[in-house]
Protein backbone atom coordinates (compact mmCIF):
# COMPACT_ATOMS: atom_id res chain seq x y z
CA UNK A 1 0.00 0.00 0.00
CA UNK A 2 1.48 3.38 -1.24
CA UNK A 3 1.31 5.98 1.58
CA UNK A 4 0.23 9.93 1.13
CA UNK A 5 2.54 12.69 0.65
CA UNK A 6 1.63 15.51 2.73
CA UNK A 7 1.52 18.37 0.27
CA UNK A 8 0.59 20.97 2.87
CA UNK A 9 3.26 23.85 3.68
CA UNK A 10 1.21 25.21 6.67
CA UNK A 11 -0.46 23.85 9.85
CA UNK A 12 -4.11 23.69 9.29
CA UNK A 13 -6.80 24.34 11.81
CA UNK A 14 -10.52 22.81 11.90
CA UNK A 15 -12.64 25.81 12.18
CA UNK A 16 -15.83 25.97 11.49
CA UNK A 17 -16.38 29.84 10.60
CA UNK A 18 -18.89 31.74 8.91
CA UNK A 19 -18.02 33.99 5.81
CA UNK A 20 -18.63 36.39 2.75
CA UNK A 21 -17.30 34.89 -0.16
CA UNK A 22 -17.17 37.47 -3.21
CA UNK A 23 -16.72 36.27 -7.12
CA UNK A 24 -17.86 36.50 -10.74
CA UNK A 25 -20.50 34.19 -12.43
CA UNK A 26 -22.01 34.42 -15.68
CA UNK A 27 -24.78 36.83 -14.16
CA UNK A 28 -22.24 39.42 -12.66
CA UNK A 29 -20.35 39.62 -9.42
CA UNK A 30 -21.98 37.38 -6.87
CA UNK A 31 -21.36 37.00 -2.74
CA UNK A 32 -22.64 34.04 -1.06
CA UNK A 33 -22.32 33.00 2.40
CA UNK A 34 -20.04 30.36 3.20
CA UNK A 35 -18.51 28.05 6.14
CA UNK A 36 -14.91 27.45 6.50
CA UNK A 37 -13.62 23.95 7.61
CA UNK A 38 -10.44 24.26 7.88
CA UNK A 39 -7.80 27.36 7.78
CA UNK A 40 -4.15 28.43 7.50
CA UNK A 41 -2.29 31.27 6.71
CA UNK A 42 -1.98 29.70 3.11
CA UNK A 43 -5.14 28.22 2.21
CA UNK A 44 -8.09 27.35 3.09
CA UNK A 45 -11.36 25.16 2.61
CA UNK A 46 -14.94 25.54 2.88
CA UNK A 47 -18.44 24.80 1.95
CA UNK A 48 -20.70 27.25 0.11
CA UNK A 49 -24.08 27.03 -1.91
CA UNK A 50 -22.58 28.38 -5.21
CA UNK A 51 -21.30 27.54 -8.75
CA UNK A 52 -17.32 28.19 -8.42
CA UNK A 53 -14.61 26.83 -10.87
CA UNK A 54 -11.26 25.92 -10.14
CA UNK A 55 -8.44 28.81 -10.82
CA UNK A 56 -11.15 31.18 -10.37
CA UNK A 57 -10.48 34.79 -8.28
CA UNK A 58 -12.30 34.85 -5.07
CA UNK A 59 -12.33 37.20 -2.49
CA UNK A 60 -13.91 36.48 0.78
CA UNK A 61 -13.85 37.86 5.23
CA UNK A 62 -13.40 35.69 7.61
CA UNK A 63 -14.10 36.99 11.05
CA UNK A 64 -11.95 35.64 13.73
CA UNK A 65 -13.88 35.68 17.03
CA UNK A 66 -12.56 36.97 20.05
CA UNK A 67 -12.31 33.29 21.66
CA UNK A 68 -9.35 32.53 19.15
CA UNK A 69 -7.92 35.72 19.00
CA UNK A 70 -8.32 36.52 22.89
CA UNK A 71 -9.03 40.45 21.94
CA UNK A 72 -11.36 41.23 19.83
CA UNK A 73 -13.25 40.03 16.46
CA UNK A 74 -10.74 40.15 14.15
CA UNK A 75 -12.20 40.90 10.47
CA UNK A 76 -9.88 39.22 7.62
CA UNK A 77 -10.33 40.49 3.79
CA UNK A 78 -8.65 37.41 1.60
CA UNK A 79 -7.85 37.47 -2.00
CA UNK A 80 -7.61 34.07 -3.32
CA UNK A 81 -7.47 31.21 -6.13
CA UNK A 82 -9.68 28.01 -6.20
CA UNK A 83 -7.98 25.04 -6.59
CA UNK A 84 -10.64 22.74 -6.16
CA UNK A 85 -14.22 21.67 -5.99
CA UNK A 86 -15.91 18.79 -4.90
CA UNK A 87 -19.50 17.94 -4.57
CA UNK A 88 -20.96 17.85 -1.40
CA UNK A 89 -25.10 16.84 -0.54
CA UNK A 90 -25.67 20.02 -2.80
CA UNK A 91 -23.56 22.21 -1.51
CA UNK A 92 -19.79 22.67 -2.86
CA UNK A 93 -16.53 21.90 -1.05
CA UNK A 94 -14.21 24.40 -2.31
CA UNK A 95 -10.03 24.40 -1.70
CA UNK A 96 -8.42 27.97 -2.22
CA UNK A 97 -4.71 29.09 -2.00
CA UNK A 98 -4.43 32.50 -0.07
CA UNK A 99 -2.78 35.19 -2.29
CA UNK A 100 -3.33 38.12 -0.31
CA UNK A 101 -5.03 39.80 2.69
CA UNK A 102 -5.52 42.64 4.94
CA UNK A 103 -7.18 43.14 7.96
CA UNK A 104 -10.26 45.60 8.23
CA UNK A 105 -11.79 48.11 10.95
CA UNK A 106 -13.74 46.18 13.76
CA UNK A 107 -16.83 48.02 11.85
CA UNK A 108 -17.20 45.74 8.55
Amino acid sequence: MESAVERRAARRFSMMLPMKVRFTAESGILEKQGETRDVSFRGLYFVMEAIVEAGSPIEFVLTLPQQITLAGDVHIRCYARVLRVEEQKGRRGIAARIERYEFLPASV
